[in-house]
């Protein structure tokens, strides 16, 4: 390698342990680099950044003081503090399957696990300088956002017969066909890649471009064979959970990012979209659980914000609400304040009084106080016209439905969806389906979901057969996961069709069968539902189809 590039390169090293950065900096003096720079946390890498510009960032994931690397790295690339022309190396001593994925997806340049030598660093730091310095011109176009010369630079140096990039190059100029929403183009260039070699990354880029073409069967085909390789399951997995909510299949979407978030929970993204679909599919508990990992991993990142302890404490009470189990309720409301504390903690000077206030009201009704839970809700200015929140108001519109004043969240609705409607930028598209689907819920169904169980209970047994069905078949609407409920719709859809001699509705029993067939049910509810399978296999009805 050119001792030239070697004495001008400029190299920030992060790390926050005095004995790695010694041996660090000792390594890289005896291969020859004289320009260094050290940080021992992220916020002095940043500040560095913010003046200097570096060709070579070797940074340790293990760094305590606030964020790790992971999360130093992410903001450095959000905020555009380094440039593609920059090399970005991870080291660390972890090497857990869920880091190592999590590490890859933000497509650094290089992972060094800890321990390694002093050869190892030079081979990998000599490389990787050497393929920035040499492709310099088509990193700088990319920065600055011009993709078409960009692939006209490319096509240029690919004809040369002397390149040695030439898969990086391919590459990097179907990134950009994508980014300039080439789709055609993009397909063909992808497909006459795989032609030549099948590298995974090609794969990938032709699965974007089928979808962005709305080629979807032929998308879906490619990403099944894609989830059986190792190497590319992570990738299909996501883009099977992105096309699948495109498609408006949020079952099927909830079930690809689950998985692709068990593989790399640290992908906020994809954590909030999960979170949005759940919502969608009413799995009240996923989403509990998937907000308290954006706020388990979102702490000091980019996306650290008031709203992250806000949304995990939303999600606490919808799901508590939708459950039957008291100390699960108890330790959802335990950790609902403590979310609240948090916020407050992390963000003591954010106005969000209002927001906290409606958290609490539910968090009273939740706990069956309900007078409390009034009075603070009242309390409450009633001006919405400007919508500061999407889910600040949202949360209310809940509030005010569970309240019963209905005719109040119904207008905040309409306010929340026209909101979102002028100014499509605050929500996604499956979000704003959502509060569609919440508005057109609550519209039809007067009672909270508490209520509403504990209604069709009491109406069933005073025997009124007719009136239990209806409120726990508008149970079962909002909480399709609740077994307890499925098993009481499903015992009532039996009872009500022998009183009445009608038909059974055999597709909504089969949608009640479904979920307790999976379900581990409690002694007492599993006898109950062989009674009922019982009773079917009389009536010679299949409920397991």
């Amino acid at each position: 390698m050119p001792t030239k590039i070697f004495s001008k390169a400029k190299i920030l090293i992060v790390e926050e342990q005095p004995l790695a950065q010694s041996y660090m900096k000792q390594s890289l003096e005896r291969l020859g680099f004289r320009q260094l720079s050290f940080a021992d946390h992220a916020n002095s890498a940043k500040e560095q950044c913010l003046s200097e510009s570096f060709d070579l960032i070797v940074c340790s994931f293990n760094l305590n003081k606030h964020q790790d690397g992971y999360q130093l790295y992410e903001e450095l690339r959000v905020k555009k503090l380094i440039k593609n022309s920059t090399g970005f190396i991870f080291i660390s001593a972890e090497t857990s399957g869920s880091l190592v994925h999590s590490v890859l997806e933000l497509q650094p340049d290089d992972f060094l696990v800890k321990p390694f030598t002093g050869q190892e660093l030079k081979t990998r730091i000599e490389r990787i300088l050497k393929r920035k310095h040499d492709l310099q011109t088509v990193y700088t176009l990319i920065d600055d956002g011009n993709d078409s010369k960009a692939v006209k630079y490319i096509d240029a140096a690919l004809e040369r017969k002397d390149n040695n990039y030439s898969p990086i190059l391919l590459r990097l100029k179907g990134d950009a066909l994508l980014r300039l929403k080439r789709a055609q183009e993009a397909k063909d260039f992808f497909k006459s890649v795989l032609d030549i070699q099948k590298f995974a990354w090609a794969k990938v880029g032709l699965v974007e471009a089928l979808i962005a073409n709305n080629e979807h069967i032929l998308a879906q085909r490619m990403l099944k064979t894609m989830l059986e390789r190792q190497e590319t399951r992570l990738v299909a997995l996501d883009l099977l959970g992105r096309l699948e909510i495109k498609l408006n299949q949020f079952e099927l979407a909830q079930d690809f990012l689950s998985q692709a978030a068990t593989i790399a929970p640290r992908n906020i993204s994809r954590q909030k979209s999960l979170s949005t679909v759940s919502l969608i599919n009413h799995d009240y508990e996923k989403n509990y659980l998937t907000q308290k990992d954006i706020a388990n991993f979102a702490k000091h990142s980019i996306y650290d914000h008031p709203d992250i302890y806000l949304n995990a404490a939303r999600a606490g009470i919808d799901f508590a609400l939708t459950t039957d189990q008291t100390d699960q309720v108890q330790r959802i409301s335990r950790q609902t304040n403590k979310y609240i504390n948090d916020l407050k903690t992390q963000f003591p000077n954010s106005t969000n009084q209002s927001q906290i206030d409606v958290l609490n009201a539910r968090l009273h009704y939740l706990k069956d106080e309900h007078q409390k839970a009034k009075k603070l809700i009242e309390q409450l200015e009633d001006d919405d016209s400007i919508i500061r929140s999407v889910d600040g108001a949202l949360d209310k519109a809940k509030a005010f439905h569970e309240l019963g004043f209905h005719q109040k969240a119904q207008m905040l609705f309409s306010q929340i969806i026209n909101h979102c409607e002028r100014h499509p930028n605050t929500s996604e598209p499956t979000y704003l389906r959502y509060i569609q689907q919440q508005q057109s819920e609550r519209r039809d169904i007067k009672m909270g979901p508490k209520e509403l169980n504990n209604h069709a209970v009491t109406q069933f047994n005073k025997g009124q057969l007719n009136t239990a069905l209806e409120a726990f078949t508008h149970a079962f609407r909002v909480m399709p996961r609740n077994q307890s409920i499925a098993l009481n719709l499903l015992q009532c859809l039996f009872d009500s069709t022998k009183q009445s001699g009608s038909s059974l509705n055999i597709g909504l029993a089969k949608k009640c069968y479904a979920l307790l067939d999976k379900s581990e049910l409690p002694a007492d509810q599993a006898q109950r539902l062989d009674k009922i399978m019982n009773q079917a296999k009389e009536m010679k009805l299949n409920l397991k189809d």
